[in-house]
């Protein structure tokens, strides 16, 4: 059943309407000009307006510019089917143009109008529950955002607030679990593109020639295995925001095509010469130094100035211990909704852990920790016992103190709180391999990157060869 407004000046086709409509189950308010059309529609709550164009005072037309005007949720306002007399393309052109979802003319065929009515409904019940579904990721992206009161991230905040609504693209830099990915959310949804797709691809998961198609698309027969035609990333993003994570990774001549892209605004499938057009904003994300990167030649100068208009740098949690009890209250009302855990707090000896703990990981090892605290513990309240972090100690020995990485490996104890990112990631890989016994699909799960460039870091970090001298990693 429907709110339906019938407008008419002619009693006969008030009366018409109204039975009919009434037959098919829906609720029917009537209207003699467009003024008091126009009044009733402000008042909302209706779901279909049965229009005339030739009302007195106010006619149609005035009705449907006074429509748009209203204030609220566009999906909230009535679809309204225009029913006139008026049998020229002038009229038809403006009245959709102004917003009108059909045009039919009287005398109207009855079949026609409950098809058009019941297409009508359709598409704004889709509508109405895509402005749910939407507001509902909202309120979840505003339950999962970053989280602290340091300098450091209120000036992230900052510039999420002020860039945000722009179509400038920005560089996330930042170590792994920092929450690259919530930023590109948080300026997602501080812009108009917030009601468009949101659409993330990970630059390490992929093989070259699979990346390439992940992020164009291909044609049927573009390539060995492409049976049929596919919609890449770039495509699927539409008019929202497409998200490169870990963008250091791209492979040179694929830097190249994506700055094609950036700089024409355009691209082509696999296979297919004809150019599409990119609508989206791109944000891209790395935990690498793609300064450096250009300067050994392996990151093309002219594409990391077109991704840095706006470079955001994300601390990592070593540096803001102070937002540790914010974030573990916030981690805490996740885990009671998501997991339905019962742990209200953890005790004073627990938090005094977390905060002295340098948190290589970041924010996605502190989660994933405070996770299987509370799964084990019994009560409300977690103490330390329940955590599986190690004894760090705060000035413990670094890699680049005494221990050779090749002799040490990941024997040595973690770095101290101010060394390289680079020692920081071979010791946590490392440490994630020795807690897998090396098993390195668990260990891509943890580390959440792909086999490939686990792979790789193991040989840039000469990590097998540790693994040989020392007789197997092992944790101290």
């Amino acid at each position: 059943m429907a709110q339906v407004l019938v407008v008419d000046d002619e009693p006969g086709v008030r009366w018409a309407l109204e039975g009919l409509l009434r037959d098919l189950g829906h609720e029917v308010e009537t209207a003699l000009d467009g003024v008091a059309a126009l009044e009733r529609l402000r008042r909302g709550g209706l779901d279909l307006c049965l229009l005339d164009m030739g009302l007195p005072g106010l006619d149609g037309m005035g009705v449907l510019r006074g429509l748009g005007q209203l204030g609220g949720d566009q999906a909230d306002r009535p679809l309204v089917i225009v029913v006139s007399g008026r049998d020229d393309m002038g009229s038809t052109v403006e009245a959709v143009r102004l917003g009108a979802y059909d045009y039919l003319l009287k005398p109207f065929d009855l079949d026609r109008l409950r098809l058009t009515m019941a297409r009508a409904l359709e598409q704004r019940a889709t509508s109405r529950a895509l402005a749910r579904f939407i507001a509902e990721e909202k309120q979840a992206f505003s339950t999962h955002q970053l989280v602290g009161r340091s300098e450091a991230i209120r000036e992230v905040f900052k510039t999420v607030g002020a860039v945000g609504p722009t179509r400038a693209a920005v560089l996330v830099r930042g170590e792994s679990g920092t929450g690259k990915e919530l930023v590109a959310r948080a300026l997602h949804f501080a812009s108009e593109r917030g009601v468009e797709p949101f659409v993330a691809v990970n630059c390490s998961a992929f093989a070259r020639d699979l990346l390439e198609s992940e992020l164009f698309g291909h044609v049927r027969g573009a390539f060995t295995g492409a049976v049929g035609d596919k919609a890449g990333r770039l495509q699927l993003a539409g008019k929202g925001t497409l998200f490169l994570d870990e963008v250091g990774e791209l492979p040179l001549e694929l830097q190249a095509k994506l700055l094609r892209v950036l700089q024409e605004r355009t691209f082509e499938r696999v296979g297919d010469a004809r150019p599409q057009k990119l609508e989206a904003r791109v944000v891209a994300a790395t935990h690498r130094d793609l300064g450096r990167m250009v300067a050994e030649g392996s990151f093309r100068e002219d594409l990391y100035y077109r991704l840095k208009v706006v470079e955001i740098v994300l601390p990592p949690l070593r540096e803001r211990p102070g937002d540790i009890p914010l974030l573990v209250e916030h981690l805490l009302g996740k885990l009671r909704r998501e997991l339905g855990v019962q742990v209200r707090s953890i005790d004073e000896g627990a938090m005094r852990l977390l905060v002295g703990y340098p948190w290589p990981g970041n924010v996605r090892e502190l989660e994933n920790a405070l996770t299987r605290a509370c799964v084990l513990a019994r009560g409300e309240v977690v103490t330390a016992a329940h955590f599986d972090i190690g004894d760090v100690p705060a000035g413990g020995g670094s890699p680049s103190g005494g221990a050779s990485a090749e002799g040490a490996g990941a024997e040595a104890a973690p770095p101290a709180v101010l060394v390289p990112l680079r020692d920081l990631e071979r010791w946590h890989i490392a440490r994630v391999l020795e807690h897998t016994r090396w098993n390195k699909r668990r260990a891509c799960a943890i580390l959440e990157i792909a086999r490939p460039t686990l792979d790789r870091k193991i040989r840039e970090y000469d990590l097998e060869r540790s693994r040989r001298g020392a007789g197997g990693v092992r944790r101290d």
